[in-house]
């Protein structure tokens, strides 16, 4: 387990399961998307990389969202949060999303085997994927703030790990950190969450509904994956043929 993007070693990913997660707000908005009905999902990691996707794509049903900084960007439809992409918005259409933390994550990772999507509404799903996997290795990746440590992603992780069979695997100390704090805090994922900075601005603005919606543990049973740049289903129907996973045993993997 890796606290921030910036631990990532490119180096170490090889064979590996990558899982990122950014719970306010890139993989959650990133998974509602997908789950709402986008024809394509395409997480980019800068302003020009955005530039250099739009190129290849129709302008007509093409939605560009997300956030630098912590503000909208000026010229896109759309800003980082998960409810300005109801079905009726994203449904059949194209849509590249960029964050200052998340998206640049899921860039990190791309040398790792597979590349999945994490927060709290599709945490159970994914340990479910990663037990039935047969993966060897697993890197959870929190995205974290600018290179600081965020409780919300740390929360999502540490969510991820309590939906698995932890005697299996060999913890580092973050992952150990993290059951530790899952336990904790079991039944109350939302009082946790309320208490980290990104928790207390959403209650402080009067966007409840926002952390309402991100705090609902298992909501979803969507795993998303990236695959060339764009998010597909890792899990359940989809028109792509799944992406094999290596079948390494298991000692030695490390959350």
């Amino acid at each position: 387990m890796l606290m921030t993007r910036q631990e990532i070693v490119p180096e170490r990913l090889g064979g590996a399961t990558v899982v990122v997660l950014d719970v306010f707000m890139a993989t959650t908005t990133l998974l509602t998307i997908l789950e709402n009905g986008a024809r394509g999902v395409f997480p980019v990691e800068s302003l020009k990389e955005a530039d250099r996707v739009k190129e290849s794509l129709d302008a007509s049903s093409l939605l560009r969202g997300g956030e630098q900084d912590a503000a909208r960007i000026e010229g896109y439809d759309h800003g980082p949060f998960p409810e300005e992409y109801a079905p009726e918005v994203v449904r059949d259409r194209d849509v590249i999303f960029v964050t200052t933390n998340g998206t640049r994550a899921i860039a990190d990772a791309a040398p790792a085997e597979s590349v999945l999507l994490g927060c709290l509404r599709n945490a159970p799903a994914v340990a479910h994927y990663l037990q039935e996997s047969g993966t060897g290795s697993i890197y959870l990746v929190c995205a974290g703030s600018v290179g600081r440590f965020t409780v919300e992603d740390f929360l999502g992780a540490a969510t991820i790990l309590s939906h698995m069979d932890a005697g299996g695997w060999r913890l580092n100390d973050g992952a150990w950190m993290a059951l530790d704090f899952a336990e904790r805090h079991r039944g109350d994922v939302a009082g946790a969450l309320k208490q980290s900075r990104a928790g207390r601005w959403l209650a402080e603005n009067g966007r409840m509904d926002t952390f309402d919606f991100v705090a609902d543990v298992g909501a979803s049973g969507l795993v998303p994956e990236v695959v060339g740049g764009r998010l597909r289903r890792a899990n359940g129907p989809r028109d792509e043929p799944p992406l094999e996973i290596s079948g390494e045993t298991r000692e030695g993997g490390e959350p």
